[in-house]
């Protein structure tokens, strides 16, 4: 199996498409993060946070006096004005303006890495017929379930190794840019007791990176079944891109429904569960992660039965 991988990670690190979506997110990166700093670069200058924190209670006092607001949305504006009312008394300024919300902003550029691995699993099996090199892997002494499973964990292996990249160069930009200042600032949020507490910064960030990350997972399984069952990196990488960017607006249509949360789209983005906004009520995080452990086993089970048991003869 070692060796199965080694091959895989082999054929995809020799190939310059690869060292071109890396180069590619490097230079995203960097574009946006400087674009970032010259917008917002000043904001961390002066006490002018502290106008835009008074100005924002304001709002927030104003969206609580509607009698007609949900209980849902109250409750969040109520924490929004206990977070204010703690950075005033704490003299502990908002991240806009310096290298964490630029780190931040970065995350989205997750997207970046689910297209590329995407393109990636859509060539991973279908690629080998069409060049007619699963020949050559079907000769060798492993099983295809291993070499199923050795494509598949290297698919895994690259898009975790652009997520790490992604985040090391986000902070070593953005730090760099904005010197390292408030390097110290906490992550302001209310616990289940109403009271505020301080959490790591870095760690709620990486943790916003992981979970971002699981979308890239979830892509990657389809694109990959997409890939064994029909032989095509065209129609792969086809329907997985478009059920990426489409997937939002279909959540969005289908918002009213209850029924929409038991599809994969509205439980793809864990992050909304750090701040408690789920896309319906009632949901949680351990239903999402239900729901995904299902596709997940669906999507895998497809591609190995179909890998398995057709005819692959090329």
């Amino acid at each position: 199996m070692v060796n199965l991988i080694r091959n895989e990670n082999m054929k995809l690190y020799r190939r310059w498409r690869t060292w071109i979506m890396v180069a590619f997110m490097i230079g995203a990166v960097l574009l946006g993060s400087i674009l970032e700093w010259r917008h917002d670069g000043r904001k961390a200058q002066g006490d002018g946070w502290r106008a835009e924190v008074t100005e924002q209670k304001s709002n927030y006092q104003r969206i609580l006096e509607d009698p007609q607001l949900d209980p849902e949305t109250r409750t969040y504006f109520k924490e929004q004005m206990l977070i204010a009312d703690y950075q005033l008394a704490n003299d502990i300024r908002t991240e806009e303006g310096t290298m964490w919300d630029g780190i931040n902003g970065s995350a989205g550029l997750v997207v970046l890495i689910t297209l590329f691995t995407v393109i990636v699993a859509g060539d991973s099996l279908a690629g080998e017929f069409t060049s007619g090199t699963i020949k050559l892997l079907l000769i060798r002494p492993a099983s295809r379930l291993k070499i199923l499973i050795s494509k598949y964990l290297s698919l895994l292996m690259f898009s975790f190794l652009l997520l790490v990249v992604l985040f090391v160069v986000s902070v070593l930009v953005n730090g760099l840019l904005f010197q390292f200042g408030f390097v110290d600032l906490p992550l302001l949020s209310v616990n289940g007791e109403g009271v505020v507490v301080e959490g790591n910064m870095v760690a709620h960030l990486w943790k916003s990176y992981l979970l971002n990350g699981i979308t890239t997972v979830m892509y990657v399984s389809m694109a990959f079944m997409i890939s064994a069952a029909f032989r095509s990196s065209a129609m792969a990488i086809g329907f997985s891109i478009a059920a990426l960017f489409a997937g939002t607006v279909l959540m969005e249509l289908l918002q009213r429904y209850e029924w929409s949360k038991y599809l994969l789209f509205p439980n793809l983005d864990l992050t909304p569960y750090l701040t408690a906004n789920p896309y319906q009520d009632g949901m949680t995080l351990t239903f999402s992660i239900v729901v995904l452990c299902v596709y997940f086993l669906v999507f895998n089970l497809v591609s190995w039965l179909v890998f398995t048991r057709r005819d692959v003869a090329a």
